[in-house]
C-alpha cells in the first residue's frame, strides 16, 4: 500500500502540470469517462456530494456544472498543491459559492456520520495507504440509500492489449510525464499503482466486504478504466 506522505508530497509535486497530462497522456478520454460516471451521481435533486482525492477538481467542477443548483461539493485531498490548482479554477467556473475543498485524509475524516448523498473518487482510490479503512469511513459518512461512485484505470483483459497498454504505461507514460513536469519518480509511480491495483472481482469483494451493498462494476474503453458503484 502507498505511504501517505509521500503521496501527500508526490502530487505536490506534480499540481502544476497535471491537468494537462491527465488529458494528453490519456488522449482527453478521461472526460468521457467522467461524463458517464456522472449520471450516477447527479441523478436527482439536490445533493450533498463528497468528492474524495479531488486532486485539482476536474470532477468536482463537472459534477457541480451537471447537478441541480441547490447540490453542493465538497473536495478533499491530501495534497496542498492540488488544492491550490482547485481553488483556483472553482474560481474561475464561478462555482466558489457551490465547490468548497479542504485538505484531509480520507480514511479519517471530520464529518458526521452520514453527511453526503453521495461520494465520488475519480483516480485516486489507488493512492489510499489503508483502502479498506477509506472504504469503511465513506460509508459511514454517507446517508443510508448513499451511493459510492469511484472511477479507477485498469489493465485491459485483452492479452494483445495488455501488451501494449503496460509498455505505454511503464515506458512511455514516464518519459513525456517526467519531460513536462520534471519529475520522472511521479510518472513511475503513477502507472506501476495501476498495475498494482486489485482486479475486478477482488475490489468489488472488498467493497462488498466492507459494508456496502449492490456493489456492481462497468468497463470502459477495453477496460482501461472501470466504475465502480455500491451503496449504503
Amino acid at each position: 500500500m502507498p505511504d501517505t506522505k509521500k503521496i501527500q508530497s508526490l502530487f505536490d509535486s506534480i499540481a502544476k502540470d497535471y491537468d494537462k497530462l491527465n488529458h494528453v497522456l490519456s488522449l482527453g478520454v478521461d472526460r468521457t469517462w467522467r461524463r458517464r460516471a456522472l449520471k450516477h451521481i447527479t441523478d436527482r435533486g439536490s445533493l450533498k456530494i463528497l468528492d474524495l482525492a479531488c486532486g485539482t477538481g476536474d470532477f468536482s467542477i463537472e459534477t457541480a456544472r451537471h447537478s441541480d443548483t441547490g447540490t453542493s461539493v465538497i473536495g478533499l485531498d491530501l495534497s496542498e498543491g492540488m488544492l491550490e490548482v482547485m481553488e483556483r479554477k472553482v474560481s474561475e467556473a464561478g462555482l466558489s459559492d457551490r465547490i468548497s475543498c479542504e485538505q484531509g485524509n480520507g480514511e479519517q475524516m471530520r464529518f458526521s456520520d452520514a453527511s453526503f448523498d453521495r461520494a465520488t473518487i475519480a483516480f485516486g482510490i489507488r493512492n489510499f495507504e489503508n483502502r479498506e479503512k477509506a472504504l469503511r469511513e465513506i460509508l459511514r459518512v454517507l446517508k443510508p440509500g448513499g451511493r459510492l461512485v469511484i472511477l479507477e484505470l485498469s489493465v485491459p483483459s485483452n492479452a494483445i492489449l495488455k501488451w501494449f497498454y503496460c509498455m505505454y504505461f511503464t515506458r512511455i507514460l514516464p518519459r513525456i510525464g517526467g519531460a513536462v513536469s520534471g519529475d520522472k519518480a511521479a510518472y513511475s509511480y503513477l502507472p506501476a499503482s495501476v498495475l498494482k491495483f486489485p482486479g475486478k472481482e477482488e475490489w468489488m469483494k472488498t467493497m462488498d466486504g466492507c459494508g456496502f451493498k449492490n456493489v456492481s462494476h462497468k468497463a470502459f474503453t477495453f477496460g482501461i478504466c472501470r466504475m465502480y458503484i455500491g451503496e449504503k
